[in-house]
């Protein structure tokens, strides 16, 4: 099997990317026309070098993603795929789990997604049984009706087990579908693919993982590449597609040294002694986080950071299989873009910044030095995301508004070379993701310094759960201390860039 799909041209196969990407160049070239060479006068050199040597700082770190994801994607896994496919059979894992949560799925979406799993479990090679986690009894009424038409018609033999659960989230799901997994004896040579109620397995990506478990004993856990279709805008299908291209070339920078962040509760497959472990299930389940000033509070979501946490700390590895790729189907939370991405990062950036609160206790030998440094530096990048603009609209009224046209030009050229690395990937570009780039960059900093200093606020899109909210004092002494945190976090923060800017 070829390791990803041929890269695709740099200029875009469409025309109206064609057109879309003219449009964006002649924008360049109309700003560098407007950029006199006064800039680069005595009382400003300073502040542009200052400023350079910021956002090479902070592309220091995106450059040596690029650069490990290519030694990842054209040097490290050819070879461990050429070694995946010479594993026997009979050293392959000895049974395959599929569990799959469901709750509040369209039905049409319910659909694709078990029969994907049906098809997957009857051509994965090995015995196999489907576990559905479900709350409500239509469920079961699709899902037997699709095993019927997939698994029963051509005569297969693939368990179909039923875990009911009340509507309580989906960790409560994962942790009774791990606990019926426990139960059959065959979990100690087994795997568990895990599987969202909105994912579409891709043909043979089950089958094309599996070898990885042999070549790595070490590896409790792996992810995979994901592509996605979106009920939505155009804007907000580029943005989820942008978001994947991304997703991807980082995945790959930390694939090399076995370190992925996160196992996508979208698609992992994990071993199975490491999902039936006590301590993993009741990790997942009731995950908490200690918190100096708000206390100790559960997790309601980011159930894949949760798993990758415990995987962690109970000495696994975790791994990334670029050449597999599941399809996720996206519905926006809101009609329009602004609300329904911002929602969104809401919910991914305190999934993230929760998880980085306490996963630098692993300790540096366990996470390695990259790895580390990746955590400390997701606890800032809020700040120097925002530096740049501030900064450009400060010295704007300093030197003049020229100032702010050279930002806009160095905005559009970084971007612009961004996209080429993301195009490196073999994911398509697509010209409107520069902007969209530039979106994420201060939409993104903005909601991460925002919650920050609200961990305990957690938000699902399409389940209303709530943490209690205790006592009256507390709550009020929560919302007090956090509303005083951030105006003096961007107090600070702004007279720091007025004196950049002077400078």
């Amino acid at each position: 099997m070829m390791l990803v799909e041929r890269v695709r041209p740099w200029l875009p196969e469409r025309a109206g990317w064609w057109l879309g990407w003219l449009v964006f160049g002649c924008a360049l070239g109309f700003l560098a026309t407007l950029v006199p060479s006064m800039i680069f006068l005595e009382e400003s050199t300073k502040f542009i070098l200052l400023l350079g040597l910021i956002s090479a700082w902070r592309y220091s770190v995106s450059l040596v993603h690029f650069l490990r994801a290519q030694i990842f994607l054209r040097v490290v896994f050819p070879r461990l795929r050429d070694r995946a496919n010479l594993v026997k059979e009979q050293d392959l894992p000895a049974h395959v789990y599929f569990l799959v949560t469901s709750f509040r799925i369209e039905t049409s979406t319910s659909y694709q997604v078990y029969r994907a799993v049906f098809m997957e479990a009857m051509n994965c090679g090995r015995p196999a049984s489907v576990v559905a986690s479900i709350v409500e009894r239509s469920d079961e009424f699709l899902i037997r009706s699709v095993y019927r038409e997939i698994v029963e018609a051509r005569g297969a033999s693939i368990d179909l087990i039923f875990v009911r659960i009340p509507g309580t989230g989906k960790r409560d799901g994962l942790a009774h579908g791990f606990r019926a997994i426990s139960r059959n004896r065959r979990f100690h040579e087994s795997v568990v693919v895990v599987v969202d109620g909105d994912t579409v397995l891709m043909p043979d990506c089950v089958r094309d993982s599996l070898p990885f478990f042999s070549l790595m004993p070490n590896m409790g856990a792996l992810t995979t590449n994901e592509h996605c279709r979106v009920i939505g805008s155009g804007v907000i299908r580029d943005w989820h597609q942008l978001r994947f291209a991304q997703r991807h070339l980082n995945m790959c920078s930390m694939g090399l040294t076995n370190r992925v962040l996160t196992l996508t509760g979208r698609m992992s497959i994990f071993r199975g002694s490491v999902v039936t472990h006590p301590e993993f299930i009741n990790g997942v389940q009731n995950d908490y986080l200690e918190h100096w000033r708000l206390g100790r509070f559960r997790f309601l979501t980011g159930d894949d950071k949760s798993s990758w946490f415990h995987v962690m700390r109970l000495g696994y590895d975790t791994f990334y299989v670029p050449d597999v790729s599941i399809c996720t189907l996206e519905h926006p939370p809101d009609k329009s873009f602004v609300l329904a991405s911002v929602k969104l990062m809401f919910r991914w950036y305190g999934n993230a910044l929760r998880q980085n609160m306490r996963a630098t206790s692993l300790g540096l030998r366990r996470l390695g030095v990259f790895t580390y440094y990746v955590m400390l530096d997701q606890r800032i990048s809020m700040w120097t995301g925002l530096i740049g603009v501030t900064t450009a609209l400060i010295a704007s009224f300093i030197y003049g508004p020229i100032m702010m046209v050279a930002y806009l030009l160095w905005i559009g050229m970084t971007r612009f070379v961004v996209c080429m690395i993301l195009a490196s990937g073999g994911h398509p570009v697509k010209p409107s993701y520069p902007v969209l780039l530039y979106y994420n960059q201060l939409a993104g900093s903005l909601v991460k310094a925002w919650v920050i200093f609200r961990l305990d606020q957690q938000s699902w899109t399409r389940q209303k759960t709530r943490l209690p909210e205790g006592s009256t004092l507390r709550v009020t002494f929560n919302r007090w201390s956090a509303n005083a945190m951030t105006f003096s976090a961007f107090s600070i923060f702004f007279v720091l860039c007025i004196l950049l800017a002077k400078s």
